[in-house]
């Protein structure tokens, strides 16, 4: 994920000022922000965090729209809104996208942008930079040489430096600025005493002090290079690597710190958008309507109609239980959303990709797990126990199924191709542990079955769906609890990348909870209301 700096730094001065310590980064690496300018606006955003997550219930009361299926009025439209007020939106929505990026990736760093290839805006960058350097050079090259492109370089060089430096580093910091003392360097170019050579080499030496242990070889190449100008060219090279790499430390010594706040930092900022656009919840309105109407449906289909009554008398627990239960419900739902037809619901739109991400891979094993039951049913119990052989099945499935979320994958072929590697596969193991292999006709018979697994109304397909979805289901009933659900019968072979998935997915949701539960528990509140007598006698969940 490319992420432009400025985002970054508003998010460290957040939280490491929080804790009064400072991290010296600049946003501009020419021109740093003054302290004075960083702590204003730090002390704004400290005022405005003071509100807990009540004060929250109680803005959003406001802001959290009706059901659609109520007979009131509509909202009415988004009012118009100023450039200004569009901006400072935009700005607010990254900062909370780049917070909770850190947090749910653990794997999340900070790259420098690459520009496409034969793309204007890189043709431009470099004529620009080669008529830089260019100009450079030709400086350095008159009798006698004008090194005020140099100086500037130089000052920019000091910057950078300055930058990388702790509070504690006084004694760098004071050769930094004697040694790179600009109107002393001016003073010795008028005079003709100007040692470039000797500048560059403090220069290489200082950076080779400051570098990570990795760019140790990004120095030492420095030491080689005899001709000025590459010589600055690979100097900034090094020195935007060093700043990535001070960069993504700072992401990795702040998390634990927005582990704690990201929460409250990404509601206080989602309900800064929400009260700029009062219909924000709109979506997530009929989302959760849809889960309640959803479970009062599966109510009805499994209980007898003398029970509709039984919960009627739980109270605030019965209704607790419900909601709960439709949370959950709607968390399944976004496992078999539809991306390219229905937007996505707003308080989970930051995770889309990687709500979509699973529900590809929940795909993948449900084709897995289907191949791998009609397989051991047709081996019957030869195969069961061979080891390696479920996991070599798995591997078939899900090369030959790479790319099956693009329009251009052909399902119905690449389960021929799975049928044939499949019963490939069968003899040779069958072979291998003295078994006789399979007759043609048990051949043809098993590569149908894993052909008509692209057959949505597939009665095998459905089964191993519908355990999955029950198995995520009680996974995220039991989230709190030490105890981890039992897998379901039949899902034996590919539980270890279905307990994978579900931890994945659990962690995610217990993070959107924990995030926007108030306008969950507002946006319920009126729908549990309304529809009381059809929702509170749900079964409690287990």
């Amino acid at each position: 994920m490319l992420i432009h700096f400025h985002s970054l730094f508003n998010l460290f001065f957040f939280f490491f000022f929080s804790e009064k310590k400072h991290l010296k980064m600049s946003q501009n690496p020419h021109k740093p922000h003054s302290s004075e300018e960083k702590l204003s606006a730090l002390e704004d955003d400290e005022e405005s965090l003071d509100n807990s997550e009540q004060s929250v219930r109680k803005r959003i009361r406001q802001s959290v729209p009706g059901s659609h299926r109520d007979d009131t009025p509509k909202s009415s439209p988004p009012r118009p809104v100023s450039v200004e007020e569009l901006m400072e939106t935009a700005k607010g929505v990254t900062n909370m996208a780049l917070a909770h990026e850190i947090v749910v990736n653990g794997d999340f760093q900070i790259k420098p942008a690459e520009l496409p290839e034969h793309s204007l805006e890189k043709k431009v960058r470099e004529i620009v930079h080669k008529a830089f350097w260019d100009c450079l050079e030709a400086q350095l090259k008159e009798d006698p040489p004008t090194y005020d492109h140099a100086i500037k370089l130089l000052g920019e060089i000091k910057e950078n430096l300055l930058s990388f430096l702790l509070p504690g580093h006084t004694r760098l910091r004071n050769q930094i600025m004697e040694v790179l003392d600009l109107d002393l360097i001016k003073q010795e170019a008028e005079n003709g005493a100007l040692d470039i050579a000797k500048l560059v080499e403090f220069v290489i030496g200082m950076m080779g002090t400051l570098c990570a242990p990795a760019r140790d070889e990004e120095i030492k190449k420095l030491k080689d290079i005899r001709e000025i100008v590459p010589l600055f060219r690979a100097i900034f090279s090094v020195l935007d690597l060093m700043k990535m790499d001070m960069a993504n430390f700072a992401v990795s010594s702040i998390r634990p710190k927005l582990m704690q706040q990201s929460a409250e930092y990404e509601r206080k900022k989602f309900q800064e958008f929400l009260e700029k656009q009062p219909n924000s919840l709109d979506l997530v309105t009929d989302w959760l309507q849809e889960a309640a109407d959803d479970l009062a449906k599966l109510r009805y289909k499994k209980l007898p109609p003398s029970s509709s009554a039984v919960g009627a008398a739980g109270g605030p627990s019965a209704l607790c239980s419900t909601a709960t239960a439709i949370q959950n419900q709607a968390y399944l739902k976004l496992l078999k959303w539809d991306h390219t037809n229905r937007p996505f619901p707003e308080t989970v739109l930051m995770d889309q990709s990687r709500f979509q991400e699973i529900q590809l891979e929940l795909e993948q094993l449900l084709v897995a797990g289907t191949v791998l039951l009609v397989t051991f049913s047709a081996a019957g119990a030869a195969l069961i126990d061979v080891p390696g052989f479920a996991e070599k099945i798995k591997t078939i499935v899900k090369v030959l199924l790479t790319g099956m979320h693009l329009p251009s994958f052909n399902l119905k072929e690449s389960l021929a191709t799975i049928g044939e590697k499949v019963c490939a596969e069968v003899n040779s193991c069958l072979s291998q542990h003295g078994f006789a292999p399979f007759t043609a006709e048990k051949e043809t018979v098993l590569k149908g079955q894993i052909q008509a697994v692209a057959n949505p109304d597939n009665t095998i397909c459905k089964l191993i769906d519908s355990r999955i979805q029950k198995f995520l289901e009680n996974y995220l009933a039991s989230s709190h609890q030490k105890a981890v659900p039992t897998v379901p019968g039949g899902l034996g072979p590919i539980q270890r990348e279905l307990e994978e998935i579900a931890i994945k997915y659990v962690r995610l949701v217990n993070y959107n909870k924990m995030v926007f539960s108030p306008y969950y528990d507002a946006v319920l509140g009126k729908i549990l209301t309304k529809e009381e007598p059809q929702l509170v006698g749900m079964p409690e969940e287990s």
